[in-house]
């Protein structure tokens, strides 16, 4: 767990001052060094690695075994890359992912924008754990959506595909309405502070040539901020690793198969492993 890569900041708004932060209950600072770069540092001074991906700043408390997940379409000239900021929720990291997992709530949670009644129903789609990337992949999974992005003018029926490349990230594929054929990129990548609290940086790799850089990320904070309080009054707050603690649907092959991959990994942080 110490091992993994997380987000703790935009390279753009990096200063010498620095941010005071928590990872993993471990006190951080994240600021511009003497040259520029960013620099991360514990309480007690120590210097930790970094990695500067997806407009984030990446660390680890530990020394990761592998880099960081790659994104292709960031390094598409001619999409938009867009860093949305920054939103503290009180629930578990994990939590935060596999909301981002789930598109049942659309309807209820999303209304009139990523869902609505009556379509409601979530078609059969295909879950896998790719072993040779070592990653969850859900695809071929559809849903009506009355704004599938800030850029459509009607509703559309919207493919996904979800990408779950490391425990605290989340990568979805989306039908992209400027361009038939493309997929517009939409990730979160989350923080964990503690076991049950988290700061999520969602961030965007969109063909979008007609909306202004601040609609797209309102956007994306309203739908976010629409989950925020969904995810802060899950019980319990930790994310269940034992199937016999909730009850799953055919909604929840995604989620479940997560589950079975943090398990898998012995990744535990933000889990609650056994019915209480």
């Amino acid at each position: 767990m110490i091992d993994a890569w997380y987000p703790v900041g935009l390279i753009s708004g990096l200063t010498r001052e620095g941010r005071e932060t928590l990872l993993m209950e471990q006190p951080i600072t994240v600021r511009a060094g003497k040259t520029g770069k960013p620099e991360v540092v514990t309480a007690d001074g120590r210097s930790l690695p970094i990695v500067e991906r997806f407009g984030h700043v990446w660390t680890s408390l530990g020394t990761p075994e592998k880099d960081l997940f790659t994104i292709p379409e960031a390094d598409h000239p001619e999409r938009v890359l867009v860093d949305v900021g920054v939103v503290r929720v009180k629930c578990s990291p994990l939590r935060a992912v596999e909301n981002f997992l789930d598109i049942a709530h659309f309807p209820f949670v999303h209304t009139d924008i990523l869902g609505a009644e009556p379509h409601t129903e979530v078609e059969k789609y295909d879950v896998k754990i790719r072993e040779e990337e070592d990653e969850v992949w859900a695809t071929k999974v559809k849903f009506f959506q009355p704004q599938a992005a800030k850029s459509a003018e009607e509703g559309i029926t919207t493919e996904y595909m979800y990408r779950v490349p490391s425990p605290t990230s989340s990568v979805l594929y989306k039908t992209c309405p400027p361009r038939p054929g493309e997929w517009d990129v939409i990730c979160l990548f989350v923080q964990p502070l503690t076991e049950t609290l988290c700061d999520v940086w969602p961030w965007m790799a969109l063909f979008d040539e007609d909306t202004s850089m601040t609609d797209l990320i309102h956007f994306q904070q309203l739908i976010f901020l629409q989950d925020r309080s969904i995810l802060e009054n899950q019980i319990p707050a930790r994310l269940p690793l034992d199937p016999g603690m909730e009850t799953p649907t055919r909604a929840d092959l995604t989620s479940i198969a997560y589950r079975r991959w943090l398990k898998q990994h012995g990744y535990t942080y933000g889990a609650e492993l056994v019915a209480q």
